[in-house]
């Protein structure tokens, strides 16, 4: 198979193009292994061609992110107020516990369901497991190594896609007196993983 060569405007016009489309994120690998297989490009010019882009939608209603699967055109947050009209449906109303339950789940990863109890101080409700699950948010990740094994929760992916997060490390900081709590609480010797 020969390999095809273009300008870096037209990698440019390409790589927008197929991050447009895609009905999800594009990775770099993805997009080497798609749309530029067959052309001589090298991952200098890649990067070069997405900061370009970049760079581009920076003065635009809408930008180029970089989530934790590749790529995505995403519409500025400071747009929301009128963009969502455009929608019919409600965003989803998440009840205080599986809130809290999600948050546990992303900073403290991995976990397992009863140290998220014994932070909480009530039980966790088998629904909320299911339905961060259903989501794809969550993911059993393994099993602690204590009588009864207790699944460790995680976060995933789409997740951080969802959230608009490239990692964990973009996760707002955690108040210092809030992390000291939470440690003093899973390490509370009086409180164990039931069996």
């Amino acid at each position: 198979m020969t390999t095809r060569r273009i300008s870096d405007e037209q990698l440019i016009e390409l790589i927008e193009a197929a991050i447009f489309v895609a009905d999800k994120p594009l990775s770099k690998k993805r997009l080497k292994e798609t749309v530029l297989q067959d052309i001589a490009v090298s991952n200098t010019r890649v990067d070069k061609a997405l900061d370009s882009i970049f760079e581009h939608y920076q003065t635009r209603g809408i930008r180029l992110v970089e989530v934790a699967t590749g790529f995505r055109f995403q519409a500025c947050a400071s747009l929301s107020p009128w963009l969502s009209n455009l929608f019919q449906e409600k965003a989803p109303k998440y009840s205080r516990a599986t809130l809290e339950t999600m948050a546990l789940i992303a900073y403290r990863q991995p976990i397992t369901r009863g140290e998220i109890e014994q932070v909480r101080g009530v039980t966790v409700s088998s629904n909320i497991i299911k339905s961060l699950q259903e989501r794809e948010w969550i993911k059993v990740v393994g099993y602690k190594e204590v009588p009864g094994k207790p699944a460790l929760y995680a976060t995933t992916k789409q997740f951080l896609d969802y959230f608009s997060l490239s990692g964990l490390n973009m996760l707002p900081r955690l108040p210092e007196q809030h992390r000291v709590k939470i440690d003093q609480m899973l390490n509370d010797p009086s409180v164990r993983e039931p069996s």
